[in-house]
């Protein structure tokens, strides 16, 4: 049995690269789709005329920012008049109806591993929602085409699959552990855990004492208002920082992000569904859902009506709690435990 899948497409795939073609490579950046990309344009290497890859969104988590630095990855950022330069384009983990500027664009390879959601028209498409990360499926191609990724790529892949399975805890295959483990030779396995702690800049550390000093006890589980925040990564950043903590079984973490509110959920999956209870929290004034283990709700500050925030998020977060016990809640002073 061959160590990957078997790639009946590969030589349909390798007559679209032409020496005399140039690529633009898009993508939603994140881990796995930087890595994918990275992956990609190796592949594309002495095929093509050029290969160039380029970002829709800003990238602003210091492990991504890590992930640029140490991988020495170039994306150009996108703008109307950049596809018009390249003859074919590509698109990797996301598909054409995930974003705005993807939609109308006439691409000529899709790699993806999220479930489609709508026809994909391109000469070449590959999309398998059974795997966990992209850079499973571009691990797979390399291996397939005898190319040997070098130290950053392979670096820069394994953090792909690790961040998209969430260190296989989360939607994983046995390909995906695989890939994993075929990376390992070639990666550096110091800049891989250089990278996967870049988890905070240094501006965030007083928001996070802020939610560490001034965390509200909601029965197994802790709320903490950090304020206002200039990106609202900084709140997941904190609630996956508190879900370290043994004794918290599940953490809403809360910020003002412009004018609008944002509640981070995690849980130990056990205690609290949080998709649900965000869900619950957020009926009627804004929207919110998401899994078990993690969630996110918003709505926005005029809500509060002029209330101070900090409280209406507790009060909120405490009606479906209180209501299963046909109680009305109350504000308690800061760290008071809800009985």
């Amino acid at each position: 049995m061959s160590y990957f899948r078997a790639i009946p497409r590969l030589p349909s795939l390798m007559r679209l690269f032409s020496r005399e073609d140039r690529w633009l490579i898009l993508i939603n950046a994140d881990p796995d789709a930087m890595a994918s990309a990275l992956a990609l344009r190796r592949i594309l290497s002495r095929r093509v005329h050029e290969a160039v890859i380029a970002k829709v969104n800003a990238v602003t988590r210091p492990d991504n920012l890590a992930m640029i630095r140490y991988a020495r990855i170039h994306m150009e950022d996108f703008s109307p008049d950049l596809p018009g330069r390249f003859s074919r384009l590509a698109l990797v983990d996301s598909q054409p109806g995930h974003h705005a500027l993807f939609r109308k664009l006439p691409f000529t390879l899709v790699i993806d591993h999220h479930p489609l959601e709508s026809p994909v028209e391109a000469e070449y498409c590959d999309i398998r929602p059974e795997y966990g990360a992209t850079s499973t499926l571009l691990t797979e191609y390399l291996y397939n085409l005898g190319v040997r990724p070098g130290k950053l790529l392979a670096t820069a892949l394994q953090f792909g699959i690790k961040t998209d399975t969430a260190s296989f805890e989360r939607h994983f295959s046995d390909v995906d552990l695989r890939a994993f483990r075929h990376l390992s030779r070639y990666a550096d396995q110091a800049m891989l855990l250089r990278i996967a702690r870049s988890a905070f800049h240094r501006r965030w550390l007083g928001l996070l004492a802020r939610a560490c000093a001034g965390m509200y006890s909601i029965k197994s589980g802790q709320y903490a208002f950090v304020g206002e925040v200039d990106n609202p990564d900084i709140l997941v950043v904190v609630a996956d920082f508190l879900m370290q903590v043994y004794e918290i079984r599940w953490v809403a973490v809360a910020g003002v992000y412009g004018e609008t509110v944002v509640i981070i959920f995690r849980s130990d999956g056990v205690s609290r569904d949080v998709g649900r209870f965000a869900a619950q929290i957020s009926a009627g004034i804004g929207s919110g859902g998401g899994h078990k283990v993690m969630a996110r709700a918003e709505f926005s500050l005029s809500v509060t009506e002029g209330a101070d925030a900090e409280m209406f998020i507790w009060r909120r977060l405490n009606v479906p709690l209180k209501a299963a016990r046909g109680a009305s809640p109350q504000s308690p002073p800061p760290g008071q435990d809800v009985a």
